[in-house]
Order: C-alpha cells, then sequence, then structure tokens
C-alpha cells in the first residue's frame, strides 16, 4: 500500500497523488537539490545507514525526486557504504519520464576526488544510462574509468563544486538532485551551490554519534526559505529553497 502524505503548508490538501507531489517539486530553472532523512534528533543514519531511518513515505517521496531530476549526484563513500547498484528509477516513474520526453532513467553521477572506483562493478556494467564520475585532475586510473563512464576532471587536486556543476551541466543535466553524503553537502554549501533541501524528519531518537546531513572543515551559512510542509503520520517531510 502506498504511504499517504498529506500537505500541511502553504495550502492543505489530503492524500496527495504522485502528480501532486511533482507539482510541488517542480522548476523551470536550473536546479540544484539534496534530499536526505533525519531523525529527530539530528542523526543522519540509524545503524550506520541513512536507509535505516527512511520510512515509507520517504522512500515514496525519494522515488518521485528521482523521477523528475535529470541526474542523481552521489559522492562515492556514500555510494559505497549505502550499498548503490545501478541507478534504475520504477516502472512507473520510467512511464511518467517516458510522457515527458525525459530519458527513461536519469544518470548516475558519482564524485570521488581520489578516483577510488572500480570500473568491473554493477554500477558501470548495468547501467541503463552512461554514468557520470566527477574527480580531480591528481586522480589516478582516469583511463579505466573513462572506459565505463564520461569523466568530469573538475580541480586539480581536490574536486570545485563550482567547475563540477559546470562539467556536468556541459552534458545537458539541468535538474541535479544530490543524495549526499554530508562531506558532500558541506562542500555544496561552503560553494553556495544549494538551491534546495528536501530533509524527511522521521519520529525516531538516534542518540549515538551518528553523523548529521551536512559537515565540513570550515563552517558556512546560508538562509533558506521554507517551500512546503508534507505529513505522514508521525514524519514531516519539509522542503527548502534559496
Amino acid at each position: 500500500m502506498t504511504a499517504r502524505i498529506d500537505r500541511l503548508w502553504p495550502t492543505a490538501a489530503e492524500n496527495l497523488t504522485d502528480d501532486d507531489l511533482i507539482a510541488t517539486l517542480a522548476t523551470a530553472a536550473p536546479t540544484v537539490r539534496f534530499n536526505f532523512v533525519s531523525s529527530l534528533d539530528g542523526s543522519a543514519t540509524h545503524e550506520g545507514l541513512s536507509g535505516g531511518l527512511s520510512g515509507a513515505a520517504d522512500k515514496r517521496h525519494f522515488e518521485l525526486l528521482r523521477r523528475v531530476c535529470d541526474v542523481v549526484l552521489v559522492g562515492a563513500g556514500t555510494v559505497r557504504s549505502e550499498g548503490y547498484g545501478p541507478m534504475r528509477v520504477s516502472d512507473a516513474s520510467v512511464r511518467w519520464r517516458v510522457r515527458h520526453g525525459m530519458p527513461e532513467h536519469p544518470v548516475f553521477a558519482i564524485v570521488s576526488g581520489s578516483l577510488d572506483l572500480d570500473p568491473r562493478s554493477r554500477i558501470f556494467r548495468e547501467a541503463p544510462v552512461r554514468p557520470i564520475v566527477v574527480t580531480s585532475a591528481r586522480a589516478s586510473g582516469l583511463a579505466a574509468i573513462a572506459a565505463v563512464a564520461d569523466v568530469v576532471v573538475a580541480g586539480e587536486e581536490h574536486v570545485v563544486i563550482a567547475e563540477a556543476l559546470r562539467g556536468i551541466r556541459s552534458h545537458g543535466h539541468q535538474q541535479v538532485l544530490c543524495e549526499g553524503g554530508p562531506s558532500l553537502f558541506g562542500s555544496f554549501i561552503a560553494a553556495d551551490q544549494v538551491d534546495e533541501l528536501c530533509v524527511t524528519i522521521e519520529p525516531t531518537l538516534e542518540a549515538g554519534d551518528g553523523p548529521r546531513i551536512a559537515h565540513g572543515e570550515t563552517p558556512s551559512s546560508r538562509g533558506m526559505r521554507l517551500g512546503h510542509v508534507l505529513r505522514s503520520g508521525d514524519s514531516l517531510l519539509l522542503r527548502y529553497t534559496r
């Protein structure tokens, strides 16, 4: 059974359809949108994984965010820890994307400054669309990765976020969905390249030493505006924009 999601703000509405939810996410401008889940006390993980926090409504919203994007951008550490496979959306999302003139699946873009990736992994071997790998000029193994992915070199010693975005958009991808992890999010905040944040607050208290949804070496700050408040049971799904 599909998780029920209601809108509390700005206009109350009950039992939103997928198309209703997609309408709340629609944007014509090129957008960098982050999506995270968090416990009530600020942990980004349960037992070491963000997927451990995610409830049914968050999973439904997660799929819809992928449905409307051009590219899903993820840090290599998160790809490994969360067990990412080839980037595929659901059959319903494929049908929606085709009806709207989009490729069946979004492009999977992976950020790895050191290029610590296995070109023989399923992510590349079984990809429905050729992935993108964002890296730095100092990385070794470029040729092996270039055989299975489009490589964007964004910086000499480390990945420069603005250059990474220019490289991704040079491939024609305007709607970028970033799924983490916290270090990548922190880098985007420091570079002032975050347009939107969708964050699901799950009704759990985790304590422990779980990470926040963003962290970085240099504190950075940007004010955001509340876009909408959705509710599913005791979970809140919030969207903030620049």
